[in-house]
């Protein structure tokens, strides 16, 4: 029963940090740490507790009944659902010491089975055991465990259907990958064009003449005629 306390443990924990029943703010890494700490202690009591099994010469159990469900003599099918409890437990346990090495949709959806072998490990521990009988404060232990991980199963649902349905009405991305659609409303029209003011081309600089005193040369200046220079010659000739 060690082993399944240390599974119990590590289940209310793990559903406690998801949760947030310890709190909404960033939980420190040590809380991560415990809950992993936990699930290692229920791995290691278990194989523990399969070998005293194979060891023990009251039932005998070889490796093939301890290994093999509904090949042993002594309540097959309450130690078949150990067996595979067993087996769920390991890939959980392999899976999240090779996390940072899987697709975390792989490694989410393995560790999932954790609620399986919860039920499993109590069934298990129910019916082919001699001290968790009907009335046993064990069996009050067991079923009080129960409604506590059930309980919080059911708020960590809620909680992700929640989160869900606020991400699809905000059109934020949601958990595989996906995007959520946003707000059913009316498409608004596109917006117009920037307005652009036409360009403006200076005008061509106008041409200034020279006046009439500024050079040798007179241009555009009414001159003296020809009979005008002509009768002042003649008059300086006298």
């Amino acid at each position: 029963m060690v082993a399944w306390s240390l599974l119990s443990a590590s289940v209310l924990w793990g559903l406690a940090l998801s949760t947030k029943v310890l709190g909404p703010k960033p939980r420190p890494n040590w809380m991560l740490d415990v809950h992993r700490f936990l699930g290692g202690l229920a791995v290691t009591f278990t194989a523990i507790h399969v070998a005293g099994l194979v060891m023990d010469t009251y039932v005998h159990f070889g490796p093939t009944e301890v290994l093999v469900p509904f090949t042993g003599t002594y309540r097959p099918a309450a130690v078949a659902w150990g067996i595979i409890g067993l087996y769920l437990l390991a890939a959980v346990e392999l899976t999240s010491l090779l996390r940072k090495r899987l697709p975390r949709r792989l490694w989410r959806l393995t560790h999932l089975l954790s609620f399986p072998v919860f039920a499993l490990s109590t069934i298990h521990g129910v019916f082919s055991g001699t001290d968790a009988g009907t009335g046993s404060p064990l069996f009050v232990a067991m079923v009080a465990v129960g409604v506590a991980v059930l309980s919080l199963t059911v708020a960590r649902v809620d909680a992700a259907r929640q989160k869900a349905r606020r991400g699809r009405g905000q059109g934020l991305p949601v958990k595989g990958g996906r995007h959520a659609p946003g707000p059913r409303f009316p498409a608004s029209p596109p917006p117009s064009p920037p307005f652009v003011a036409p360009l403006a081309f200076p005008h061509p600089p106008q041409q200034e003449y020279p006046d009439v005193h500024a050079g040798p040369f007179v241009v555009d200046s009414p001159g003296p005629t020809h009979s005008a220079v002509g009768s002042a010659r003649r008059a300086g000739t006298r």
